[in-house]
């Protein structure tokens, strides 16, 4: 699970696409126009953006130029209803990692994103795999020392999104912005529940499981040296 910026003013496709996002279970927020999406991305952290290039107040191009000009690295597909090459290149010289023409089929979207997510985490497939642990995200399938586990999507996101970034340290409030919804009423008190699930699940003692707690600093998944 990954989550995903969607910028886009047409309520046709953000409906589709948010809808076909969410069946692939990624977490979606949404805005309409150039302004907030800068803004948004002031504030929150994302895996991914989705960003459209004709946009209100300010343009998809436009948008690019001063996330990419302040800092930011986060992936960005954009797309595009323009055919023109030098158009496309455009959105490439500026810091577009890729793009997509409308109308695109959403399979084809899927495999955009999955290969933008591996190139930023790293990684060559959509197979983690760290010491006994690994975890397919395709087909939602887990192993630990030879077991298939069973997870609900929300720890199966915890696990993911700690297995893409292993031994890197997040507090309780990173982990909710980063694997659950913005808007959703939760509390760090929900971390610690899930991160106690996990353990139980995988069958590892707190004192030894890859999943460590740094009390009073956060979590984070130590992979073996």
């Amino acid at each position: 699970m990954s989550k995903i910026l969607l910028v886009e003013d047409d309520k046709d496709v953000i409906s589709v696409v948010r809808d076909w996002l969410a069946m692939e279970q990624h977490l979606v927020d949404v805005v309409e126009d150039g302004k907030t999406a800068l803004e948004q991305l002031a504030i929150s952290e994302y895996d991914l953006v989705i960003l459209d290039w004709g946009l209100p107040l300010l343009s998809g191009i436009e948008v690019l130029q001063q996330y990419r000009g302040r800092g930011g690295s986060t992936p960005i597909l954009m797309l595009t209803g323009k055919g023109e090459v030098q158009e496309k290149a455009a959105g490439l010289d500026h810091g577009a990692d890729d793009y997509l023409t409308k109308p695109f089929h959403m399979l084809e979207l899927s495999a955009r994103l999955r290969a933008l997510l591996r190139r930023a985490s790293g990684q060559t497939s959509n197979v983690l795999k760290i010491g006994a642990l690994e975890l397919d995200h395709d087909t939602h399938y887990v192993v630990h020392a030879g077991e298939q586990v069973v997870l609900p999507p929300r720890e199966f996101a915890l696990l993911e999104f700690l297995m893409r970034h292993p031994n890197q340290v997040f507090s309780a409030e990173a982990l909710l912005e980063r694997v659950w919804h913005s808007e959703a009423d939760i509390a760090p008190e929900t971390v610690r529940a899930c991160v106690k699930r996990l353990r139980k699940k995988l069958s590892m003692e707190a004192d030894n499981s890859m999943i460590q707690t740094l009390h009073g600093v956060g979590y984070r998944l130590s992979a073996p040296q």
